[in-house]
């Protein structure tokens, strides 16, 4: 596809509330037409919640190094291909709403060592660095999500606290090794002042693990004692990813 050279590469989140009794048919559906997908859309999660919140969301991001114009080519190119609208056809009597977010990541993604990025290649070097439980099936997702204040300059400040804290947490003594920052992303178009992030643990122990050893990092707790006069919502959510889906 191409792209400018100074567009800014956007992430899509796409929720789609699904009916459910018809989840078990959709996601059959939606793994079968998992390659189609792959070939027309930069797609780097897949996923459905556990736990944490409304159940039987269909939990999808993608990854546009062209930033809109890349997605704008591609989402063309999705209307003629003849695969994706048989499954479109098929599918679509399952959701009953969709919605469409667009993220950037924060830029303390690439500053940060540690933070692995939505970007192609990085989740497989993240998976290189965890072979042990790479492919368990206890493996996990939690997404956690802050609704901030109104305001300009909220955004910035919460980056500019969480980056002064992460370090800290993310090296606290007993953090599970399979425990990862995978990304940290913040709204541009949608639901303004929102800010998301996606961890990856092994199982729910280590999430339970590392959130224990969390606590104790000094310059993490201080860090979220003054992100928590920023956000009006604070929500984290566990979930389990498809088996197609790149990040698991």
């Amino acid at each position: 596809m191409s792209s400018s050279n100074i567009s800014t590469p956007i992430i899509e989140l796409r929720e789609y509330n699904l009916s459910p009794q018809h989840v078990g048919f959709y996601n059959k559906a939606t793994t079968n037409a998992s390659l189609t997908r792959k070939e027309l859309l930069p797609l780097r999660l897949f996923s459905l919640p556990e736990t944490g919140g409304m159940l039987n969301v269909a939990t999808h991001m993608y990854y546009f190094q062209g930033g809109f114009q890349e997605r704008n080519e591609r989402r063309k190119a999705m209307d003629t291909n003849s695969d994706w609208k048989a499954y479109l056809q098929s599918v679509k009597p399952f959701m009953v709403d969709q919605k469409s977010t667009i993220f950037v990541e924060a830029p303390l993604v690439s500053e940060i060592e540690g933070v692995c990025g939505l970007k192609p290649g990085n989740i497989e070097q993240l998976y290189d660095q965890h072979s042990d439980d790479a492919s368990s099936s206890e493996s996990i997702l939690e997404l956690r999500r802050y609704q901030l204040k109104l305001g300009y300059d909220t955004v910035p400040k919460f980056l500019a606290l969480y980056g002064a804290g992460l370090p800290s947490k993310l090296n606290a003594p007993g953090t599970d090794p399979s425990t990862s920052l995978v990304t940290l992303l913040y709204s541009e178009v949608g639901q303004l002042n929102e800010v998301i992030e996606v961890w990856r643990h092994g199982s729910t122990s280590a999430m339970e693990q590392s959130r224990v050893a969390a606590r104790g990092a000094t310059e993490w707790k201080k860090s979220i004692a003054e992100i928590a006069s920023l956000a009006n919502v604070f929500t984290s959510t566990i979930h389990k990813p498809l088996p197609f889906s790149p990040l698991k």
